[in-house]
């Protein structure tokens, strides 16, 4: 697990102790970089949600991301991040918190974002409820550009699909996987419904 691109490129990343977090292999993360391009990194402000090792919001302050909030509940993780920011050098930009996710989705302290990414741990239904509690309030959440980009097993996404839902104030526009790892992307329906 490294970083890819950008300021820190290269450098190593930990792991979050024990096996209750899922980091993203390099290959997709990779992918999911590319597919953002650079319309939705320089300059953008990111939650990520469920951060773990913290290494999509590093990758993003990495490639000029302006800021990046990492949100994690686990002591473990939250100590993971840390340190990985230290080693990378990219603790300029980084805000990170640690407390239950639904917590903070439903709270009001944020403005704004304009990439949130959702990893939360498997099989536990956690990315359709945040999912759920971020189109109910998608224009507090995300700029007007905004999105939110999912990862999640392709199995939950069978077992929960996404038309039995309440997403009203999402919608999906891209779908990738890649062998046992599926990336959804979701841009206000609002706005897209314009288009």
């Amino acid at each position: 697990m490294r970083v890819i691109s950008g300021r820190a490129k290269g450098r190593k990343l930990s792991p979050v102790p024990g096996d209750k977090t899922r980091p993203m292999m390099d290959r997709i993360k990779e992918n999911l970089f590319n597919l953002l391009g650079p319309y939705f990194v320089p300059g953008t402000r990111w939650l990520d949600l469920f951060a773990g090792t913290g290494q999509v919001g590093i990758e993003a302050l990495s490639r000029g991301a302006r800021q990046v909030v990492f949100l994690d509940a686990a002591r473990e993780a939250i100590s993971t991040i840390y340190a990985n920011l230290k080693h990378t050098q990219l603790m300029d930009g980084a805000t990170v918190i640690r407390t239950d996710a639904f917590t903070y989705l439903r709270g009001d302290l944020f403005a704004p974002f304009d990439v949130i990414f959702v990893a939360p741990p498997q099989y536990k239904e956690l990315w359709s409820q945040a999912l759920e509690i971020i189109a109910e309030r998608s224009e507090r959440f995300l700029t007007e550009s905004g999105i939110v980009v999912v990862q999640i097993d392709p199995r939950e996404l069978r077992e929960r699909p996404l038309e039995g839902l309440a997403l009203d104030g999402l919608a999906l526009y891209d779908e990738r996987t890649y062998g046992n790892t599926t990336l959804l992307f979701f841009g206000r329906a609002d706005l897209l419904e314009e288009e």
